[in-house]
Formats: C-alpha cells, structure tokens, sequence
C-alpha cells in the first residue's frame, strides 16, 4: 500500500471547515494516514453503546470523538482560526 503524505500532523491546532462541526477547533490526537482520517480532541462527536464489562459494570451510551477526513480540516495556529496556517506562512516568505 502506498503511504500518502497528508497536511495535518498529530499535535496540530485544526479548524473544521465542512460537516457537522464547521468552524470548531481542536488538537490532533492521531492520523490514520491509510484512510486519510484524522482523530480531533472536541470534534465530530459520537455516542457508543457499551455493553456491560468488568471495567464498567453498567454500560450504557459514552460519547466519544470519531475520526474526521483530513479534506475538512484546515491547520492553524490559533485554536479560533484567526492567525495564517502553515500554508499560508510558507507563502508570505516565499514573496
């Protein structure tokens, strides 16, 4: 399988451009560079049914981060979006 390069790296501050979260921001915690998914801390919310364990005797509904496609995803310095990304920093020095 050939390994495809992506724009977000773990530890990045991203904003969600598109989908249910646009306009939210978070940290990188993991990439999945295989599927082009990334896993953002505060995005893209999903409630999972668990079923009873030893570690949690009751089970019931958590609500926990799934994985979100790179493509909705812009980096960014600040955590509200304000300040250049990292593309748009390499552009300035460039000129």
């Amino acid at each position: 399988m050939k390994r495809i390069r992506s724009h977000v790296k773990k530890g990045d501050l991203v904003v969600a451009i598109a989908g249910s979260d646009k306009a939210k921001s978070g940290k990188v915690l993991q990439v999945y560079p295989g599927t082009q998914r990334a896993l953002v801390e505060g995005l893209n919310f999903i409630k999972k049914h668990m079923k009873p364990t030893q570690d949690n005797p009751e089970g019931g509904i958590i609500e926990r981060e799934a994985s979100i496609h790179v493509s909705n995803l812009k980096v960014t310095k600040d955590a509200k979006g304000s300040k250049p990304s990292r593309d748009d920093k390499k552009k300035e020095e460039s000129e």
